[in-house]
């Protein structure tokens, strides 16, 4: 494939930003090979943002002939109290329903889940052995502690002296982590910025190269409301990026907020009543959830089978056809297109693309990791 393709893709949305253009282009220019790799916590059920938006920019990697890995970090989870900070149900979750989602959720965006490595992080730890405790003390020693907690999640630095020290060390471990899988093409959402920034900075003093980050778009959530926009769109306007980002981590479709979000096996009625719900003002095209689930997760599956966005006015009958993500925005900014018609629109292809996700965990192999995770929210 040639560089230019291979950019095209690497960079075509959800991608936000990579850090830096310049370097993955000289990588792929002088036939490095790019080696990628995203990693998750497991906790709760996995949603599109984590299942559709993050595996779709997987698939443009693995058309772009980058190496994928999927890199689930039960360690890390354990860290931050996931699944009520029970190692061994964080561990069997994690190679049960939340590998198995992430995978029909790659294969039903066109990716190919045979092309892809699955890693266990603890399985990789024991593996590797004391080497990856010598990358985690190369990384530490050249990060000071206000550093660090700069670095961690929002929600973390809210917390104060709550913070364990476990917390602390879930920085340094993420970028330690990148550098014992030799990784060369790290991959999150924005959230992850921070961490990737301080391995791009450590990379050349003590590991001898410079990865390239990439951060794709995080999935707004379907409970944002009026007052919490406004915010946001305050924020954007100063131009206080770091205010405006940490807000979006906030209001980011969320497992742990379930109103928030639709989950890859949602059924048909719970996948309508969530949306019926969602935030989505009438002529506002900024922050808008509903207009956000549209563009990075049914607009890119349209264009992939070459067809065009359908709304139907349930008042008048009239049909209407978009072809572009930026023909129905305009639309929508000029009340042209009623909020509930844009909901129930999106509802019906969502369905339909969730459709083999969604059997696969109600009728086929997935249903048994279905059940388990129904009964550990019950028990936990």
């Amino acid at each position: 494939m040639d560089v230019e393709e291979a950019m095209r893709l690497i960079l075509r949305e959800p991608t936000e930003e990579v850090l830096t253009q310049e370097q993955l282009k000289e990588y792929l220019e002088t036939g490095v090979p790019l080696t990628h790799y995203i990693g998750f916590e497991i906790s709760g059920f996995v949603h599109l943002g984590t299942g559709i938006v993050t595996m779709r920019k997987v698939a443009d990697l693995q058309r772009a002939g980058v190496r994928t890995k999927l890199f689930l970090a039960d360690y890390h989870s354990w860290i931050n109290k996931k699944l009520s900070g029970d190692l061994d149900t964080i561990k069997r979750v994690a190679l049960g329903y939340f590998k198995e989602a992430l995978l029909q959720s790659l294969r039903a965006v066109g990716g190919d889940p045979e092309a892809v490595e699955v890693i266990l992080a603890s399985e990789f730890f024991e593996k590797l052995g004391v080497k990856y405790f010598e990358n985690f003390l190369k990384v530490s020693n050249r990060l000071t502690l206000s550093r660090v907690k700069r670095s961690i999640t929002i929600i973390g630095r809210r917390q104060g002296e709550g913070v364990s020290f476990g917390q602390l060390v879930y920085v340094p471990m993420q970028v330690a982590d990148i550098f014992s899988l030799g990784v060369n093409l790290p991959h999150g959402g924005m959230d992850q910025r921070k961490a990737h920034v301080i391995a791009i900075e450590v990379g050349p003093k003590e590991f001898g190269y410079k990865p390239v980050a990439l951060h794709h778009h995080l999935l707004l959530g379907l409970h944002l409301d009026e007052e919490t926009r406004k915010k946001l769109l305050e924020a954007k306007k100063k131009g206080d990026r770091e205010a405006f980002e940490e807000s979006l981590i906030e209001i980011k479709m969320s497992k742990s907020i379930p109103q928030s979000a639709i989950f890859v096996h949602d059924t048909p009625q719970e996948i309508k009543k969530k949306l019926r719900k969602a935030f989505c003002p009438m002529g506002e095209v900024e922050m808008n959830p509903v207009l956000d689930l549209v563009r990075y997760v049914i607009f890119p599956w349209l264009e992939d089978k070459g067809e065009k966005f359908v709304v139907v006015n349930k008042k008048t009958g009239e049909r209407r056809e978009f072809e572009g993500y930026s023909d129905l925005e305009r639309a929508f900014a000029l009340k042209e297109v009623h909020p509930l018609d844009l909901k129930m629109a999106s509802a019906e292809y969502l369905i339909e693309m969730l459709e083999p996700v969604r059997k696969h965990f109600l009728e086929g192999p997935g249903k048994k990791y279905l059940e388990e995770m129904n009964q550990i929210r019950i028990t936990r």
